[in-house]
């Protein structure tokens, strides 16, 4: 019952998103070589260049501040047709959906209708075993509560693909992921996960009395002006005008080659990764917030204040604050977040300062694979220098 009230309410959501994104705006001029150079814009051609590849069918850039403007789209609309790629269409977002999440769990906490050092059993105490009774709000958000993933059918991206239309219940995942043992101490190391985001979307949920998908849409989307972002509850499809996402993996003939993974449910994500959007809305939402005009005082700082722990796996520093993670890239720190969906790769960049900020979307062939997609990579590096 729960599953079916959030289908249709996101599906209510959409329809006011339906109809395509608007023109993209023009490319910003350069006045001179010199400026076109020190903005990294021929470095940003060439890392979208000769798409479609091996790794990539398209890619969407949009870099702003005050170091320069650049807009660029590469590749094609689809495999089919070849025809251009669409610079205004819409993709998968994936995990920038949790930057979404934590604005509105901040907002909440802010106005002191949720405390971010309470337990997650004390909002859920129904869903929440005891054993997990000291994790707080926080630790959900930054990835230090050491609850594990819940169990997801299949073992292969041929099955997953197989199973792609399988509707995801929040508190099945929720149930699945906390009957297990924890991994660590909450609070004592940090291990990125999105089990986190769907426990604290359910909160959201529960201190507003309103879904978390009307939630982001009144206190995010519409005070911002993002027409062509939506959440999209049960349904597989992008709405509105999108370049074609494929994937390698075996196909029927039994050979391997490119899928058309354009239609995909999202349900497994949630509000840690469900989210569709475009390069223009996901660059105002980046520039408001990291202004100040998302998350309003001293909580915003949640955003930038890494945790002071290990990684759990790799015994690193923590990367991750509260829905932001920060880079050293050029030799200063970058904030922002990345995203996979199948088909689609997302990046959200910003230096503190705003005077450089970076979306793209990348079509990647291999989305959710091991490594960092290449082109992907190659545009964060154009956009802000070397690790």
């Amino acid at each position: 019952m729960q599953s079916t009230r959030r289908t249709l309410l996101a599906a209510a959501l959409v329809l006011g998103v339906a109809a395509g994104p608007a023109a993209p705006p023009a490319l910003a001029a350069t006045s001179s070589a010199a400026d076109r150079t020190r903005s990294g814009i021929p470095a940003l051609e060439a890392a979208i260049a000769g798409l479609p590849t091996r790794d990539a069918t398209a890619a969407l850039v949009r870099v702003g501040g005050s170091e320069g403007v650049w807009r660029g789209s590469s590749g094609v609309h689809d495999l089919r047709t070849n025809r251009p790629a669409d610079p205004a269409g819409r993709f998968r977002a994936g995990s920038v959906t949790k930057v979404f999440t934590a604005a509105v769990a901040l907002q909440l906490a802010t106005e002191g209708t949720l405390d971010l050092d309470r337990s997650a059993r004390s909002y859920l105490p129904e869903l929440i075993p005891a054993s997990y009774g000291k994790v707080t709000v926080r630790q959900l958000l930054n990835h230090t509560h050491g609850i594990p993933a819940p169990d997801f059918p299949g073992d292969t991206v041929e099955e997953w693909y197989a199973d792609r239309f399988r509707i995801h219940d929040p508190e099945d995942m929720v149930r699945s992921a906390t009957s297990k043992n924890r991994e660590f101490r909450p609070g004592e190391k940090q291990h990125y996960l999105n089990i986190g985001y769907t426990i604290a979307a359910l909160i959201v949920e529960r201190v507003s009395g309103d879904a978390y998908e009307h939630q982001v849409a009144r206190r995010v989307l519409k005070p911002l002006g993002l027409r062509d972002t939506y959440l999209p509850g049960a349904d597989p499809r992008i709405l509105g005008p999108h370049n074609h996402g494929y994937q390698t993996m075996r196909l029927d003939d039994g050979t391997t080659g490119l899928r058309d993974v354009s239609v995909w449910g999202a349900t497994d994500g949630w509000a840690a990764g469900d989210i569709i959007s475009t390069t223009a809305d996901l660059e105002r939402f980046t520039k408001a917030l990291f202004r100040g005009h998302v998350v309003r005082g001293p909580l915003l700082r949640e955003m930038f204040t890494l945790p002071k722990v290990a990684d759990w796996g790799t015994g690193d520093p923590a990367a991750y604050a509260v829905g932001l993670s920060m880079k050293k890239l050029g030799g200063r720190e970058v904030w922002g977040k990345t995203g996979g969906r199948w088909g689609y790769n997302t990046g959200i960049a910003s230096t503190r300062d705003g005077s450089r900020t970076l979306v793209y979307s990348v079509n990647s062939t291999d989305a959710k694979g091991q490594g960092m997609n290449e082109v992907a990579r190659n545009i964060m590096v154009a956009a802000y220098g070397s690790p």
